[in-house]
C-alpha cells in the first residue's frame, strides 16, 4: 500500500541496488527501500500493517516521522518491532525472545520488560523513541541468536519471534514450513559444530549453563510450552 522513497534515505554505495534475471531472462533492478503491506485479518478484530525493508543510511528522524505519519493515517494502535541479537546461547535449546518497552508505564501496561539498555542504537530504537514522543504504544521483540551460528536467515529465530508475537497478541499465526526449516537449521548447525571439537565443547558448556540456570524456574507449564 506504500513505499518510502529510497532516494531520500539510502546511500546506494552502502546499500546497493540488486539485479535479478527472471525465467524469461529479463533483467530487472530492485532498489533498497521500505515496503508497507496491508494484511487484513478476517478471523480477528485486528488487521495488520507490515513494514519491511533495509535500515536507512541517513535522515533517520525524517524517516521515522514519515513512517509514523502513515501509521497515524492508518489508525495504528500499537507498533511491534522485531529483530535478533547475538548471544551466548546454544542452538540446541529454545531460542529466547525478550519483549521490552521504551517507557516503564508502557512496559507495565503491555506486560513486557522495561528496556534499560544504554548505548548505540539502530533505526528500531529511533522508531521506538519517536513512538514514545507521539504517545503511540510500541514494544520490541528480540530473539537471542547463537553468535557462532549467526548466518541469516535463522528459521529457528524467526519461529521463536512468531511464537512470541502469538503470545503477545493472543492470536494464532500460520507457521507454514517454519517448524521443518527450524529443525533442519538446528541439525545443520549441529553437524558443523561436530566438525570442530572446540566448538562442540563450547556448545556443550553453553547447554549445561543454560540448563542449570533454567532448572529452578522450570514448571510443568513451561516444560509443556517448550515441548
Amino acid at each position: 500500500i506504500a513505499e518510502l522513497d529510497s532516494e531520500e534515505y539510502y546511500d546506494f554505495q552502502v546499500a546497493r541496488p540488486l539485479i535479478f534475471i527472471d525465467e524469461s531472462m529479463v533483467r530487472s533492478l530492485t532498489w533498497p527501500g521500505v515496503q508497507v503491506i496491508a494484511l487484513p485479518n478476517p478471523n480477528g478484530d485486528r488487521d495488520f500493517v507490515i513494514v519491511r525493508g533495509v535500515e536507512p543510511s541517513m535522515r533517520w528522524k525524517s524517516f521515522s516521522a514519515e513512517l509514523l505519519d502513515l501509521a497515524d493515517d492508518l489508525e495504528v494502535e500499537v507498533i511491534i518491532t522485531m529483530g535478533s541479537m547475538l548471544a551466548d546461547t546454544p542452538h540446541t535449546r529454545p531460542i529466547t525472545v525478550s519483549g521490552s518497552g521504551a517507557h516503564p508505564d508502557i512496559a507495565k501496561r503491555l506486560g513486557v520488560e522495561f528496556s534499560k539498555y544504554e548505548g548505540p542504537t539502530g533505526i528500531l530504537g529511533v522508531i521506538q523513541d519517536a513512538c514514545l514522543r507521539r504517545g503511540l504504544d510500541a514494544i520490541s521483540l528480540w530473539a537471542a541468536v547463537p553468535h557462532y551460528a549467526s548466518n541469516s536467515p535463522s528459521p529457528k529465530a524467526i519461529l521463536a519471534l512468531v511464537n512470541a508475537l502469538e503470545d503477545f497478541l493472543e492470536i494464532s499465526i500460520p507457521q507454514g514450513d517454519l517448524p521443518t526449516e527450524s529443525s533442519r537449521w538446528e541439525a545443520e548447525v549441529s553437524d558443523l559444530a561436530k566438525e570442530d571439537s572446540d566448538v562442540a565443547d563450547y556448545v556443550k558448556a553453553l547447554e549445561e549453563s543454560k540448563d542449570a540456570a533454567e532448572l529452578p524456574e522450570a514448571t510443568g507449564e513451561s516444560i509443556a510450552r517448550e515441548l
